[in-house]
């Protein structure tokens, strides 16, 4: 791993999808033009973190598209501005929020091939699932984030449902805590924080890279990274990148093949910036990694099996196609009003052979087993629009933004399960094929419409000649939601509010005190239909989540330390008991607090080591259970401590190479709501290298990466399920500069 920085960038929004100009650039790769990169030097840069800590972008809701790199007080490439959803580019000391903002170069530097490999360089944030399963699913501040809420560009929904390869992020921008009034509300409801990923764009340097790849499991794979300019001020830009990689990976005797390709188009004038993105992405794994469930009364997990076997045995597959398209833009009206505007679709199917337990775990790992076929589609269809503008009145400054946002998905499913009498029995440690199933595969049918939209209004006031800076925003929400086939409590359509107050007081001009009380919101449920409720089918609004925050900044000119403390209330619905009766009413009684305290520290400490590290200490507990019978008890699939910590050293010995080295700890978290049985704590270490250099005139990096270097075996906590995480893995790769 690494915590270098590239250079800063500034993304701008849309241009014309045209062919001819991704022609055009590959001819000029083809006839040799040397591509200048953060790259291309014999020895590295020395400063320059990896890590900016204030851009988040606009979301469905995330309003303006603006990313700007360099800023005005950058230091040690630590960026100091970025954009915060409908609040629009701010500077990271005003900032009323934790964030986070990783860079291409760590990307690289680390070998991160996919979104969660870039995660887990933040104690707060927990990739809860492993390599080469169904799907990426991260925990934010004890809350899960499942890879559907994850931003693209600013709009919800059009990043892949699945896993999001790293050749596509120029950056990944991370918001801790409940945001739905700056990012809006995501289809999946995630209040722990949102992640947002920033496609690449072309840079002013030309660029033509080739990467090839190695790892562990004989999985070779090759990479091509295109960027090229036009116009007389440079104003279009094309890039393109694609890769493609096959091999055994992290499961003896599996596969796991992806192929992938993007094309990013942007135009930047004076006043008007315009983007458009498209990619297309295709995976086929045999043997992909399941997530076990243990019977209940166990008080310890069986030992983790060899994490190169698949506990549901070889015949798990599956096979995933994305495609995606999006487009925004912005125009400055005048140098205080900004107006912009976004819209994008993605459509995803997926087809599992999916081996099912028919009996769960036990504490010798034995389980039955049928064969089962989950099949499914997504459609969805992403938009946003809004202004800002700048004034004052009576001397007190005014950043006034209104936003609207609108996300429509449709999914369908095909599922088939042989029955429980043709279960064969298996063994997490010896598991066996699975049956084929019986019957005839049929196409997924609809099975859900979901609508969510809203509207924004925010103002950042500013006191004291701009040390006092107080912001209060307010977006009505609404949710939608038909179920299929379509009943009196298969349709659901509820509005609720969602409120921001923050507040930043700028003690000196590197040191800041900052706060804020801000609200996520989380579809809320429909009221079971039984004669013990009396309240059958009744929408509930969205359920609020509430959070109180604070915290201190500061920034020592080489690398920045932040302290944050908060508390977290999320709601869910319970069946509340009606006095005097033996009947309940379903509602939104049932609570989750979690409390936290975050410290942080990035940056250049020495000359030539750069670090990266933080912990974190979360106090999550149940409240207001059911009839009070876990009231007090941890939330499940929560780790109370965790910390990440990393360092990347330039040899100064050897001009050229770098050594870097990651700890990732995590203590161990309860998997039922009685907190009886506990997955154990883990600790991982990473280490790697890279060497800059030319070989025949190229500009040449030559990268090897282990992670996992002591080949820990345990099990990750994913709520009330449990995943074996990979093994040892070895990156090897090399990238060319033409």
């Amino acid at each position: 791993m690494s915590i270098r920085s590239d250079l800063p960038v500034v993304l701008t929004p849309l241009s014309a999808a045209l062919k001819s100009l991704l022609g055009a650039s590959l001819a000029v790769g083809a006839a040799g033009v040397m591509a200048q990169t953060a790259e291309a030097p014999a020895a590295p840069a020395k400063a320059a973190s990896a890590v900016s800590t204030s851009s988040t972008s606009s979301n469905t809701a995330l309003g303006k598209v603006t990313v700007q790199g360099k800023a005005e007080r950058q230091k040690a490439g630590l960026g100091s501005r970025g954009s915060v959803g409908i609040l629009g580019s701010q500077d990271a000391m005003d900032i009323p929020f934790s964030t986070l903002n990783y860079t291409e170069q760590l990307m690289r530097d680390q070998q991160s091939r996919t979104l969660a490999d870039v995660l887990q360089n933040d104690a707060s944030v927990r990739v809860m699932t492993a390599a080469q399963g169904f799907g990426e699913d991260f925990q934010i501040r004890g809350f899960p984030v499942p890879s559907g809420d994850v931003g693209f560009n600013g709009l919800f929904g059009l990043a892949s449902a699945n896993r999001m390869p790293a050749e596509v992020m120029e950056r990944v921008e991370v918001l801790k805590g409940p945001n739905a009034m700056v990012n809006g509300m995501p289809p999946g409801g995630s209040v722990g924080g949102s992640i947002n990923v920033i496609p690449k764009r072309a840079g002013d340097q030309n660029l033509t890279r080739l990467t090839t790849s190695f790892a562990s499991g004989d999985q070779l794979g090759v990479a091509v990274d295109v960027g090229r300019r036009f116009g007389e001020k440079k104003e279009w830009g094309v890039r393109f990148n694609g890769s493609y990689r096959d091999g055994e990976a992290s499961i003896d005797d599996g596969n796991a093949r992806q192929r992938f390709a993007a094309l990013a188009l942007d135009f930047r004038g004076t006043q008007l910036r315009w983007t458009t993105d498209v990619f297309k992405q295709h995976e086929n794994i045999r043997g992909f990694r399941s997530q076990p469930a243990f019977v209940t009364g166990l008080t310890r997990l069986p030992k983790t099996p060899d994490p190169r076997k698949n506990i549901y045995g070889p015949d798990a597959a599956l096979a995933i196609d994305d495609e995606m398209f999006a487009t925004k833009f912005e125009y400055d009206v005048n140098d205080r009003v900004t107006v912009w505007a976004g819209a994008g679709w993605r459509d995803s199917w997926s087809m599992q052979d999916f081996p099912t337990a028919s009996t769960r775990a036990d504490a010798n790992g034995d389980f039955r087993l049928i064969g089962a076929w989950y099949d499914a589609y997504f459609q969805t269809r992403s938009a946003d629009a809004g202004a800002r503008a700048r004034f004052e009145t009576a001397g007190i400054g005014h950043s006034v933004s209104v936003g609207i946002s609108r996300l429509e998905q449709e999914t369908g499913f095909f599922y088939l399960a042989n029955p429980a009498s043709t279960s064969v029995p298996s063994n997490i440690y010896n598991p066996v094929a699975m049956p084929a199933v019986i019957g005839v595969r049929g196409a997924p049918t609809k099975s859900s419409d979901t609508r969510l939209s809203g509207v924004a209004i925010a103002d950042t006031l500013s006191f004291l000649n701009e040390r006092l800076l107080v912001t209060v925003g307010l977006r009505d929400q609404t949710a939608e939601l038909t179920a299929y086939p379509k009943t009196a409590t298969n349709y659901y359509n509820k509005s609720n509010l969602s409120r921001l107050g923050g507040v930043v007081f700028k003690a000196t001009e590197d040191l800041s005190v900052y706060a804020n009380y801000a609200e996520g919101l989380t579809r809320g449920a429909i009221a079971p239909t039984n004669s013990t409720i009396v309240n059958p089918g009744e929408a509930l609004p969205p359920f609020v989540s509430k959070q109180i925050e604070a915290g201190v900044k500061k920034d020592w000119g080489s690398f920045l330390t932040s302290l944050s403390v908060y508390q977290i209330k999320k709601a869910n619905s319970i069946n509340v008991p009606v006095p005097g009766t033996a009947l309940f009413r379903f509602a939104a009684d049932g609570e989750q607090r979690n409390r936290g305290v975050k410290l942080s520290a990035q940056g250049e400490v020495i000359r030539s080591v750069r670090w990266l590290a933080s912990a974190s200490y979360t106090d999550a507990k149940q409240q207001r259970t059911a009839g009070g019978t876990f009231d007090g008890k941890d939330a499940t699939g929560v780790a109370d401590k965790t910390a990440s910590v990393g360092a990347d050293w330039d040899v100064p010995y050897l001009p050229g190479l770098g050594i870097n080295g990651r700890v990732i700890y995590t203590s161990s978290g309860w998997i039922d709501n009685a907190n009886t049985l506990a997955v154990p704590a883990w600790t991982r270490a990473d280490i790697g290298a890279r060497y800059t250099t030319k070989i025949a005139g190229v500009p040449t990096v030559l990268r090897a990466n282990i992670d996992n270097v002591f080949d820990r075996h345990y099990w990750l906590l994913s709520g009330s399920y449990a995943t074996v995480a990979t093994g040892r893995t070895v990156v090897l790769s090399a990238s060319f500069d033409f």
